[in-house]
């Protein structure tokens, strides 16, 4: 098997277990905390009107990067191209629910503008590069050789309010179409 290709998760990733690290965000507000936004605007998920879908991953690789050691063998780590493709794929259903989705990563914004463009990405990514909202949410992280990254969550997100948390996300592909389902049957 081919492991640059990162369009595609290895059938052998171990699965992510629900440590409770996330319990406490249902129902909580949004911080109103501006972020950089790929598009150069500063976004602030606090202050959005409507529904906003705010996914959380660790970092976007890169094919022509060497090959993260040790990283398909952490829980949840491997599969944040394949979740963005499935948001972007899904985008339009999103759009007709009445969603805006948003990708955060602690990676800078030039980094997440080079994933915005390969993977030719129809909304927003958001760095949190200083971790000031995941400080203020309590997000979890983790670490990787040097690399403080956040863990792979979902939010939904009703004006300015937590109304539905994603956590643990497994498998990441498939977060979109899970997050429409719940869109679909709730009154969001």
């Amino acid at each position: 098997m081919n492991t640059r290709n990162l369009l595609v998760l290895p059938d052998d990733l171990p699965v992510p277990e629900d440590d409770g690290a996330c319990a406490h965000l249902e129902g909580m507000n949004m911080p109103t905390i501006a972020l950089a936004s790929t598009s150069g605007a500063k976004i602030n998920l606090g202050l959005e009107d409507g529904i906003s879908v705010v996914y959380f991953y660790p970092m976007t690789g890169r094919s022509d990067a060497p090959p993260m050691v040790g990283w398909n063998e952490i829980p949840g780590a491997r599969g944040c191209t394949p979740q963005s493709c499935s948001f972007r794929d899904h985008h339009s259903d999103l759009l007709n629910l009445g969603a805006k989705v948003y990708g955060v990563s602690s990676q800078s914004s030039e980094d997440q503008k080079e994933a915005v463009q390969r993977l030719h990405l129809p909304f927003e990514l958001l760095s949190d590069s200083s971790f000031e909202l995941a400080t203020a949410l309590r997000l979890p992280t983790f670490k990787y050789n040097s690399l403080r990254l956040l863990k792979r969550l979902t939010l939904i997100i009703k004006n300015g309010s937590i109304r539905k948390v994603f956590y643990p996300v497994f498998p990441p592909n498939e977060n979109a179409a899970n997050v429409i389902a719940w869109l679909q049957k709730d009154d969001a």
